[in-house]
């Protein structure tokens, strides 16, 4: 992988790892908890975000968050 590759792809996982930061702020979480949150670059350029160890409670606060309401019958 080139440079630019990488930069390219450190610079997606980094704004990620950051976006999400943002949107458990909202949530009440505690900065601490963002910090686990680390932006990573695979071997071949593939851009993810590692979120390592988040307690269960934080789990069940993000998971109630993501859930859709119920569409109406």
């Amino acid at each position: 992988m080139d440079m630019q590759t990488w930069r390219d792809s450190w610079g997606r996982a980094d704004n990620a790892s950051e976006s999400i930061r943002t949107a458990l702020a909202a949530l009440g979480i505690p900065e601490t908890v963002g910090n686990s949150l680390r932006p990573m670059v695979t071997h071949n350029g593939g851009a993810y975000v590692d979120f390592g160890k988040l307690p269960a409670d934080v789990v069940e606060q993000i998971a109630e968050a993501l859930r859709l309401p119920a569409a109406p019958f």
